[in-house]
């Protein structure tokens, strides 16, 4: 895929480019600033932009502003956040932009090369890559709205696996019960959310993003 990294950190951007471009991937261009970054997209159109939190000029939210106007301006584009940082207004906002092509890891979380490339690439194809401690993060932000309110904890335990991509097999690992019981705890927040079927979008990711966006 063709891709756009954005840090400001110079050692971080060379590893990145050969990395990526070791696994046959494009980086069309690598930059250390939000302007740059958009300036890039606009050129290159890519299918991924790698981008982290807090940039110059100010360090504290360009990244994730700049993603919004990317998704905003280039929908087509996906945007994996690489970050140190939780930065949760502008993570609520970007992640309940679209339902898809849209990733928060945090940098020091990624234990394995494979898992970052395997978040990217998902991420690309219109999939979702969320950090469980970014997950734990927004997800708090929520607790007293009412369709949080509604949610047992069990179904509260489901969701948050959910928003990190697992399947119900995993689900079901990790919670020590059967996938028949993970499937009727899905439907239950299917149906506590008002999420009826459809082609157009996948109930796991719009569930997860009803509630990091309520």
């Amino acid at each position: 895929m063709r891709l756009v990294i954005a840090d400001d950190s110079v050692l971080l951007r060379e590893g990145l480019i050969r990395l990526l471009e070791e696994e046959g991937h494009t980086v069309s261009a690598a930059v250390g600033d939000a302007e740059a970054l958009l300036a890039e997209v606009a050129v290159h159109r890519p299918d991924a932009v790698v981008v982290d939190v807090r940039m110059p000029p100010s360090h504290t939210d360009e990244g994730l502003r700049a993603a919004l106007r990317i998704r905003a301006e280039h929908p087509g584009t996906a945007v994996l956040v690489l970050s140190q940082y939780v930065e949760q207004r502008y993570a609520v906002e970007l992640l309940t932009g679209a339902p898809a092509g849209v990733g928060y890891l945090l940098k020091d979380r990624v234990a394995q090369v494979g898992e970052f490339l395997d978040s990217l690439e998902r991420v690309a194809r219109g999939g979702a890559a969320f950090d469980p401690e970014v997950v734990r993060r927004l997800l708090a932000r929520t607790t007293r709205t009412d369709p949080l309110s509604t949610l047992t904890p069990r179904e509260r335990d489901v969701l948050e696996n959910m928003a990190q991509g697992a399947s119900n097999p995993a689900i079901a690992e990790r919670l020590f019960v059967s996938v028949s019981a993970v499937e009727k705890h899905v439907n239950a927040i299917f149906d506590k959310l008002g999420l009826v079927h459809t082609p157009e979008y996948s109930r796991r990711v719009l569930a997860v993003l009803r509630f990091l966006g309520s």
